[in-house]
């Protein structure tokens, strides 16, 4: 590989100057006259944990000081913002890199510039807006007041806390603590300002609202729940001097939910006949088990997802095509592409493992499913993926089968009905096989919503690379299925090409390889500081990339470790936009042409660029599509996106990639990680390259941070034969 690009030229470095001053504009958004994506989504995800909540209930229960904020409101302000803004992540009691923090979702105004089939959303998913009412932001906003707490943190607050917000806090301070990016500390000085002496770091409202804090970020880091002892411990680290009673207590309110479940013990040896004899004489002895501590929404969320799996392994799929069109269709298509029909053929779960070059294979699938009279639909993370899949089958993403195109949706899409089939008369989707890539990017929400959703008797195909980045929501779907082996497993055989293919295949299992590019397919660029970084990364897009390589700077995608810092998204993105769109940045800090992610809901980013702003707020076009942003929304969802961390880049490639590894980061390396960044690239590769061994040790050493999750234990028992 290449040590140094064609770079003759010295292009200016980019000054990160944290972004101009801002003029936001009048007025407020206009009703679009439609269900926005996100809000469709929120509404069926709501409808969801309705049905989920209902069959728990049905089921059997499971077995069973803080000082004032250094006199100054604007420090839990700029907590608050750090975090929105992702300059800073969530507070990180149980580490694990995430590219922004889980907050309440936004409402764009989603707008086709094209003509679609109409998507009714179903009905029972139709609920009000989230957006808290004026009088309730302001009943709010006066206990903010009380307390010294910033008082536009009132939406927040009042969005988090529902009705009756005011009383709420009032009652109990620490509820701040719902509202991301707060800490404990901070909650602690609120409370002091309002309870006097009655605040101390043994009341029981404390220990409850600290104990949930904990949970969600745990939850922030992949956790679907903790371990007793880790959560214990941590609530020790908080100042919560009867750990053992805070966590009981907030069982007792309903706060959170507690699981026993039995370990199987490891390097167990296979059972032999003398061992089964001598069962009846061991009934009395105690199987090991862990104590696990968890969020309602997950673990019912978690619970559902096996249900809806279990219910797929189980049943026999419905049978459209013989027996002996599918072998047809089997031995037509190649290698794994075969095996890929046959489990499918026989099967309501399967999974397909492989790299990019493997999609040729799902893509097989489809075509062979359709042909053989299924209603058959793939779905992507994003919409890159989905133009990327799309043009595998030989057609764009907006097409629909039933005239003749590619049936290709994105996941939000189709939960939230504005994409693909639709639902039936009973709300399932109305398919026979669905076919999910990305896979390891589905969090145990999306999973449960998507198992729950398929018709009795369908397929489901779970396609992706187990190499990649987990989930940003909480779970490991992929990879404990991976791992519990219920289901068929395709794993591809078809190697990704090139000196690229040839690097990431190598990272995957622990060995970063010198290879030959000799079209400068690879290229290493090192750089001894921060400064030297953003120069570096700045002069590749703009000139060295374009000039040397011939993909042009809008097709160039810069990445990097984090959001923060002198080398994160947020310096980058400003010494980008220095060089490719200067401007005044008058609506939010953007101007029309920037190059922008949006996230209408956490998890998520949709690439775009800016179009106008208005007082509706601020136009966008991803992929595609027009999304209008209301201008209370911007801060806390749009953000310019020539750079970008490795999760917001997941479930998507690039002609071209820029990734910055700056001399900070090494803390922030694994092999997911490097693997994720560097395999976003199409054709050319360059690593701006300041980590020095850290960069391999990182890729031989360091694999990704486990997860504590209950899937597995969950499955075994549902499983016939499990």
């Amino acid at each position: 590989m290449s040590t140094e690009p064609e770079t003759t030229e010295d292009a200016e470095p980019g000054k990160p100057t944290g972004g101009a001053e801002t003029e936001e504009a009048q007025g407020d958004a206009a009703d679009a006259g439609q269900v926005s994506e996100a809000e469709a989504e929120l509404r069926a995800q709501q409808a969801e944990r309705e049905r989920i909540e209902q069959r728990k209930a049905e089921k059997q229960t499971p077995i069973e000081s803080g000082t004032k904020l250094s006199g100054k409101a604007a420090d839990l302000l700029a907590a608050v913002r750090a975090v929105e803004s992702g300059e800073k992540p969530a507070a990180a009691v149980f580490e694990e890199p995430a590219p922004a923090p889980r907050r309440s979702a936004p409402e764009p105004v989603r707008r086709p510039q094209q003509v679609r089939r109409p998507q009714q959303v179903p009905a029972e998913t139709v609920v009000a807006s989230s957006a808290p009412a004026p009088e309730a932001v302001q009943a709010v906003l006066r206990v903010l007041g009380e307390g010294g707490a910033p008082e536009t943190l009132a939406p927040q607050v009042a969005e988090a806390l529902g009705e009756g917000a005011d009383d709420r806090l009032r009652a109990d301070p620490w509820q701040l603590l719902r509202v991301a990016g707060v800490r404990p500390e901070q909650a602690d000085g609120f409370a002091r300002a309002l309870l006097g002496a009655e605040c101390g770091p043994d009341d029981e409202r404390r220990g409850r609202a600290v104990t949930v804090w904990l949970l969600e970020q745990a939850a922030l880091a992949g956790h679907t729940a903790l371990e007793m002892p880790a959560l214990l411990a941590a609530l020790a680290q908080r100042g919560v001097p009867e750990p053992d009673s805070a966590v009981q207590d907030a069982i007792a309110e309903g706060d959170a939910l507690v699981f026993q479940d039995a370990l199987e013990e490891t390097g167990a040896k296979a059972p032999t006949k003398q061992d089964s004899e001598q069962d009846d004489s061991e009934e009395d002895e105690e199987r090991p088990v862990r104590v696990l501590v968890g969020l309602e929404r997950y673990a019912l969320a978690e619970e559902s997802l096996a249900d809806g799996l279990a219910r797929l392994v189980n049943s026999a799929p419905k049978q459209d095509g013989s027996a002996e069109e599918w072998e047809e269709a089997a031995a037509a298509a190649q290698g794994s592409a075969g095996e890929l029909l046959r489990a499918v053929a026989g099967h309501g779960l399967v999974l397909h493992t492989g790299g990019e070059a493997s999609l040729a294979e799902p893509a097989a699938l489809l075509t062979a499913a359709r042909s053989l009279g299924l209603r058959a639909w793939a779905a992507t993370h994003g919409p890159i993926g989905r133009t990327r899949f799309a043009a595998l089958l030989g057609s764009g993403p907006d097409d629909a089968p039933d005239q003749g195109r590619s049936p290709v949706t994105t996941v939000s899409g189709l939960l939230a009905g504005l994409e693909g089939p639709g639902r039936d008369a009973e709300g399932a989707l109305d398919l026979d096989l669905l076919i999910v890539l990305d896979a390891p990017q589905l969090d145990v929400e999306t999973a449960a919503l998507l198992t729950e959703s398929l018709p009795d008797g369908a397929r489901l195909v779970l396609a992706g690379d187990p190499a990649v980045l987990w989930s940003v929501g909480p779970g490991r779907v992929f990879a404990d299925l991976l791992a519990a082996r219920i289901c068929p497993q395709v794993a591809s055989r078809r190697p990704d090409p090139g000196p690229l293919g040839e690097l990431v295949s190598g990272i995957g299992i622990g060995e970063l390889n010198q290879v030959e590019a000799p079209g400068k397919e690879v290229v290493i660029v090192p750089v001894r500081d921060a400064g030297e970084a953003v120069h570096r990364a700045v002069q590749l897009v703009v000139d060295s990339v374009p000039r040397a390589i011939g993909v042009p700077a809008e097709e160039t995608q810069v990445i990097t470790p984090g959001h923060g810092g002198a080398v994160g998204t947020r310096a980058l993105n400003t010494a980008l936009k220095e060089r490719l769109n200067p401007g005044p940045g008058r609506f939010g800090g953007f101007d029309p042409g920037d190059r922008i992610v949006h996230s209408p809901v956490p998890g998520r980013a949709l690439p775009g660029r800016v179009v106008k702003a208005d007082a509706e707020g601020l136009h966008l076009s991803c992929e595609g599509e027009a999304v209008v942003v209301p201008k209370e929304r911007v801060e806390q969802s749009v953000r310019h996106g020539w750079a970008l961390t490795a999760h917001q880049a997941a479930g998507s490639r690039w002609p071209a990639v820029v990734v910055v590894l700056p001399g900070d980061a090494a803390q922030a390396l694994s092999r997911p990680w490097v693997y994720t960044a560097f395999g976003r690239a199409d054709r050319h590769l360059s690593v701006v390259h300041g980590v020095e061994q850290a960069l391999p040790r990182a890729v031989a050493e360091v694999p990704a941070k486990p997860r504590t999750t209950r899937l597995p234990v969950l499955l075994a028992p549902q499983v016939d034969g499990g």
